[in-house]
């Protein structure tokens, strides 16, 4: 890329920042996405760039990528990023609106995995559901944080640790819920009312979820297993 393109493509100061991750929760807007060119448009535009310089890199039609390009900015996974003249034509800049996205469980409509229909608690269906209920209301409440400009107050535990019998597992398993139950009764309110009733203050969602770790994929760094045994996450600042 030249420096004048560079140039061109440069956001201008009143250009909003790509956001972190975008949930997508329309059927519509997905299925604008779930196309293999598509896909490595939004990839490739996380820079700057256009539809005949993405074209050359992916040795395609132009008009062909261009098409698709205007889809996904129809969808709102590409905005404008400037534009240059080059001969007699303006060239168009686009960029990806976002670093990631999850499409959120909620797409599955009734065929979607739900906890209620699940009777086994210990089992993996069940903590798929939950896992897709953490899905489903992290779409919800980021979206309507986003239009009301806050900042949502998170918190990320995660953990790998190992278990040599099903006594020792057990017993991890004992220890964690009592800790769980006494935290929960001496740093929080009630959840509601003696009449059932909502409570004071905002309401928060716990889950907690312990699986066997995948063998590790082929080309994974050796010392994958090995990083970060313990991560935790605490966004707050400036939350809502």
């Amino acid at each position: 890329m030249t420096h004048a393109a560079a140039n061109a493509a440069r956001p201008g100061p009143g250009a909003p920042a790509a956001a972190a991750v975008d949930f997508v929760r329309d059927v519509r807007r997905a299925s604008a996405l779930l196309h293999p060119l598509r896909l490595r448009i939004v990839e490739a535009l996380r820079e700057p760039g256009s539809a005949t310089s993405l074209a050359r890199r992916l040795g395609l039609p132009r008009q062909k990528v261009n098409y698709h390009v205007r889809e996904l900015a129809r969808a709102g996974y590409l905005r404008r990023a400037g534009q240059r003249r080059r001969r007699n034509m303006i060239e168009r800049w686009y960029v990806a609106t976002a670093r990631a996205w999850v499409l959120s469980p909620e797409l599955l409509g009734g065929v979607g995995i739900d906890r209620g229909a699940v009777e086994d608690a210990f089992s993996a269906a069940y903590l798929a559901a939950l896992t897709s209920q953490v899905q489903r209301d992290l779409a919800r409440v980021s979206e309507a944080a986003r239009k009301a400009g806050k900042r949502l107050s998170t918190l990320s535990i995660s953990s790998k640790l190992r278990f040599e019998s099903a006594e020792q597992r057990a017993a991890f398993t004992r220890a964690l819920r009592d800790a769980l139950v006494d935290l929960v009764g001496r740093h929080a309110s009630p959840y509601t009312r003696d009449d059932g009733s909502p409570a004071p203050g905002r309401p928060y969602h716990l889950v907690l979820g312990v699986y066997p770790t995948p063998p590790e994929e082929k080309g994974a760094p050796a010392d994958a297993g090995r990083r970060a045994q313990s991560t935790v996450e605490d966004t707050d600042e400036g939350a809502s």
